[in-house]
């Protein structure tokens, strides 16, 4: 019983932890250029083109999820034909895959951010 409250303590703290030096480091970096009479709005001027946030995120989850269903059919084929222990291939096959669709999708949202 005590393991799965201490889990769930460091879980809610290191998500709590990334925020607070995400925002505070963003806070004196921009402390620091208004000190040096630098305009604040370098911060965004690179991200006026880009693609809306919702296409890049349907278009990963949709190569994540294709993935990993090729994943699961790869290791099933393995496993039934290739004569591959189960246990080795689908978690395998599922993981290669997944990281294939992911490394997909970054090379087509960097070339739709190209083409703006």
């Amino acid at each position: 019983m005590g393991a799965e409250v201490i889990i769930i303590v460091v879980f809610w703290a290191v998500i709590f932890g990334i925020a607070y030096l995400y925002f505070s480091t963003r806070n004196k970096e921009r402390l620091a250029l208004i000190e040096k009479g630098v305009d604040a709005g370098i911060f965004s001027q690179g991200r006026q083109h880009a693609q809306p946030f919702w296409k890049v995120l349907i278009l990963n989850l949709a190569l994540l999820l294709m993935g990993i269903g090729a994943g699961v059919m790869l290791g099933g084929i393995l496993s039934d034909i290739g004569g591959v222990d189960e246990d080795i291939a689908m978690p395998g096959s599922i993981f290669l895959l997944a990281g294939t669709g992911l490394l997909i999708g970054f090379f087509i949202t960097k070339n739709m951010d190209k083409e703006e």
